[in-house]
């Protein structure tokens, strides 16, 4: 079981960090009107990043991702609406572990993960989990006791499932957290159309 899982952690770690920068280049590059935009997201999002790392909490890193976003430009009404919902809503880490979980319980108990509606229900329960059950005490194992019984797999399956979500806990809060700043900017872009940042700069309000 420890090498299935370091393999389950070798895929899981690394495409956090391609979703952190690959995808998260892509909605700055989009909310900020160009590259401007990503210099200035990444430039404010690794404290945020760091600090859901270290808490693996999405509400305790919402103060240090209201400054991030304060100095991103994004106004004070969008981030006090955005960033609380978000910190419970947002959850695209947690959607991409809930995949590797029931991917995971599908390869040690020799199912075949393959089929339009076994995709469908994985991406189901991956957003349900992530979502509705992301403010519940407890959420990320009832998520997984609801895999385990949605899949109708044995009793056992449950503790094997449960260490998968202790270690990756951390980074997916990394990539929800972080990802709130930047879902911020792009709220800001709806609002206030694609030139907000470069007024703000203009105007002295964000550093480039």
């Amino acid at each position: 079981m420890i090498g299935n899982y370091a393999r389950a952690m070798v895929i899981y770690y690394p495409l956090c960090i391609a979703y952190f920068f690959v995808a998260f280049f892509v909605y700055s590059f989009w909310a900020g009107g160009g590259m401007i935009g990503v210099k200035v997201c990444f430039k404010n999002i690794i404290q945020p990043a760091i600090t859901a790392l270290a808490t693996c909490s999405s509400i305790a890193t919402l103060p240090v991702n209201l400054e991030a976003s304060r100095k991103m430009g994004v106004s004070k009404d969008v981030r006090e609406i955005v960033l609380p919902l978000g910190a419970t809503m947002h959850m695209d880490g947690t959607c991409l572990s809930s995949i590797l979980k029931i991917a995971f319980l599908f390869g040690v108990f020799g199912q075949n993960f393959s089929g339009i509606g076994t995709y469908l229900t994985a991406i189901l329960l991956s957003v349900l989990g992530g979502v509705v059950m992301s403010g519940v005490p407890g959420g990320g194992l009832i998520g997984e006791m609801l895999i385990c019984s949605l899949y109708g797999f044995p009793p056992e399956a449950f503790p094997i499932i449960a260490a998968i979500g202790f270690l990756v806990d951390p980074p997916a809060t990394m990539v929800n957290a972080a990802g709130d700043s930047v879902a911020s900017m792009m709220v800001t872009r709806l609002t206030e159309g694609k030139d907000w940042l470069k007024k703000k700069i203009a105007a002295g309000e964000v550093e480039a």
